[in-house]
């Protein structure tokens, strides 16, 4: 889907400050009343503010110049110069700005409302009256205003979800998401269906909630840039827990899955760290014998759960799993803390 943008390079700069003045009062009876130049004014800053009712960068799209406005000089009779207008860009929640020259991450943008600084605008400069001292009763001097900030800066979005679908080409990620959710994702028998990240609120017991990301299918080499999932491994990097996806017609189960986790952790080794689920899906084809001997191939010390999102099977028992497991990490984190 064309809309979803989840990656801008714009150039940005915020406003230098104003120089302060270097002036003299002058009166009717004294030429030379003393110093009364005032300080120059800020210059505007760049701010990013958290919008959760943004889900995309899409309205930055066009955006190839962000500036921000310069402050004013001061002048006399103490008169301070207006501060530059600030620039405030409203983005969804999960966004980071990056410094495209050195990479390093310069703001993160996680609550709603959240304001963040992340270019400051250029100090005013100080007019010649705030050096006036009884030693120095006419300075002849006022500071410039300091110069803004400017570069080339890349905001990315990574999305907010509890749970994480990862999974191959037609594992059925899409067709789960649009069974234990409102969302209604592309759906069709061929690979890479999904191309953009696709978000579901799970409805849960008791008027509970958890939000479900279904991302595009991951393939062998995704870390290298192969296929579309490489695009989209930075969003698992904010799922707390990730479910992985395996069809039951898998002509090897444990191998789909050990790919699948070096896959994660040659893109970024702390993917490791998260809690791991595993769903057989398409499971109405199996018996009990045919389930059990799936069972076998699966690692011990990750909980799997057989589905059918056909039949609505396991289901239930899917939900359950991904709520227990969420408030564990929840809990644990508490503890850590």
């Amino acid at each position: 889907m064309e809309n979803f943008v989840d990656y801008i390079r714009v150039y940005c700069k915020s406003g230098h400050g104003g120089a302060g003045s270097r002036h003299f009062m002058r009166t009717k009876f004294k030429a030379l009343a003393g110093p009364d130049g005032g300080d120059g004014g800020r210059g505007g800053h760049l701010i990013l503010r958290g919008n959760a009712q943004l889900w995309t960068l899409l309205h930055l799209r066009w955006y190839k110049n962000v500036l921000a406005e310069n402050g004013e000089n001061g002048s006399g009779d103490n008169c301070t110069g207006a501060m530059g207008r600030d620039i405030v860009i409203e983005v969804p929640l999960g966004t980071i700005v990056r410094d495209e020259e050195t990479g390093e991450v310069e703001a993160e943008v996680m609550h709603d409302g959240e304001e963040i600084i992340f270019m400051p605008g250029g100090q005013g400069g100080r007019g010649n009256a705030y050096f006036k001292s009884p030693t120095n009763q006419a300075p002849e001097y006022a500071q410039p205003g300091e110069p803004g900030r400017e570069g080339w800066k890349l905001l990315e979005l990574k999305v907010l979800a509890d749970v994480g679908l990862v999974g191959f080409p037609n594992a059925g990620k899409s067709t789960l998401l649009s069974s234990i959710t409102a969302a209604k994702p592309k759906i069709a028998n061929y690979a890479f269906t999904t191309l953009t990240p696709q978000l579901g609120m799970v409805e849960y017991r008791d008027d509970r909630s958890f939000c479900v990301a279904d991302l595009p299918g991951i393939i062998e080499g995704a870390h290298e840039g192969k296929g579309l999932g490489h695009r989209f491994l930075r969003h698992i990097e904010r799922n707390a827990v990730l479910l992985f996806v395996i069809p039951a017609d898998s002509e090897d189960h444990r191998k789909e899955f050990n790919i699948l986790v070096n896959e994660l952790e040659q893109y970024n080794p702390e993917m490791l760290d998260k809690q791991f689920l595993i769903a057989i899906s398409k499971s109405d084809m199996l018996d009990d014998e045919l389930k059990a001997a799936i069972a076998e191939e699966l690692p011990k010390d990750v909980p799997h759960v057989f589905i059918s999102s056909i039949t609505q099977t396991g289901l239930q028992e899917l939900k359950d799993m991904l709520w227990e497991t969420l408030n564990s990490e929840v809990n644990s984190t508490e503890e850590n803390e």
